[in-house]
């Protein structure tokens, strides 16, 4: 039996996912956990360099510390709500913020930021981060890294399922009954990040909260074929995305010939594009699925699993939860899991999703 610590920021920008979890014969079980916000000048920087502006590089360094700073403090305030002491970790497994992704041009890099030097000081304890890089070296993407922890928790050899994951960004999972058949999966487009962005434009709220401002709206058949015409939803996997594709400027650029439009109607039709985009995907690569287990934070969007369930009707769509694990926490967890997989010496990626051309072991290693 061991614990480890797997801390997450996403591309929604509005907290750090702080979970302690404890793995034991192949399972996992959620100890504790925490969602510790993101002030908002923080979340200003981060926003601000998530596309090249001025002195960016001296702020890119300052935000590193700062963030380390906010992941140790997660961590420390995890712990003393946990009643547990640094020494019954093994390791964390941070995440990191991101803040560029480019796996498909000349020279591939990611770049995720927060100190590891600070939080492994501050807590004592082992640290682990940088884990999309040793894969996108081995030719991968670099993501998603999920789906490993996927189908090591929810493979299920009865039937074939699909893992949804609805954070700032959709992805899926494809987990085969088969053992002896890969494990796929990718990035299918936009999710929370883009209708969080329009929300807080426009109602100056983080988030639409179930849906229901989307819900009031009138899809707009002409913007969504034309969203849905993007590049992107064209390319064959593996790939993967994020705010540098998928953020407000992308959305203005594409409302050039929607002045008419409501907002609320917008945002209808943003929820559409999510939804329709992760059922074409499922469609077309998982064709004989008939149970989608829905994870991240979009699972508490009514409206959008209500449209998502209507463009799947031959599938399933359950919560992780009915299987025990918590859909708010499975991205946390994940990167417990990688953390464990990198101290442990066993390989975290999958070559079926990232298309790296061999299993890698994944991380830096920071010593308590």
């Amino acid at each position: 039996m061991s614990y480890y610590i797997g801390l997450m920021s996403g591309t929604s920008l509005d907290a750090i996912d702080a979970a302690i979890v404890r793995f034991s014969n192949r399972r996992c079980e959620l100890q504790q956990h925490l969602a510790l916000p993101i002030s908002e000048d923080i979340r200003w920087q981060a926003l601000s360099l998530l596309t090249p502006s001025e002195n960016e590089l001296a702020r890119l360094c300052q935000l590193d510390v700062q963030l380390g700073r906010l992941f140790a403090e997660a961590v420390q305030t995890l712990l003393t709500q946990a009643d547990l002491n640094a020494s019954a970790i093994s390791a964390i497994g941070s995440h990191g913020q991101t803040l560029r992704h480019y796996p498909d041009t000349e020279f591939p890099t990611t770049l995720q930021i927060g100190d590891p030097n600070i939080i492994a000081e501050q807590t004592g304890i082992t640290t682990i981060t940088d884990f999309r890089r040793r894969d996108m070296a081995a030719g991968g993407q670099g993501a998603p890294l999920a789906p490993a922890f996927h189908q090591a928790m929810l493979r299920d050899e009865r039937y074939n399922r699909v893992v949804l994951n609805l954070g700032g960004i959709a992805n899926i999972t494809l987990l085969p009954a088969d053992p002896t058949q890969p494990v796929t999966g990718f990035d299918t487009g936009p999710s929370n990040a883009l209708m969080d962005s329009w929300t807080q434009t426009h109602l100056q709220q983080t988030y639409d909260a179930k849906g229901a401002w989307a819900a009031g709206g009138r899809i707009n058949n002409v913007l969504l074929e034309q969203l849905l015409n993007d590049v992107y939803f064209q390319q064959p996997p593996p790939k993967s995305t994020g705010r540098e594709t998928f953020n407000l400027t992308w959305l203005e650029q594409q409302l050039q010939n929607f002045s008419d439009l409501s907002a609320e109607d917008i945002q209808a039709t943003l929820a559409e594009l999510t939804a329709i985009s992760i059922a074409h995907a499922i469609s077309k690569y998982a064709t004989d699925t008939r149970q989608v287990l829905v994870c991240g934070g979009g699972v508490h969007n009514t409206y959008l699993m209500q449209r998502l369930a209507a463009h799947l009707p031959q599938q399933q769509l359950r919560s992780t939860e009915e299987l025990g694990i918590d859909p708010d926490w499975v991205e946390a967890m994940a990167f417990a899991w990688l953390a464990k997989q990198t101290m442990e010496g066993q390989a975290g990626n999958l070559p079926g999703v990232t298309g790296a051309q061999h299993p890698v072991i994944l991380g830096g290693i920071y010593p308590a």
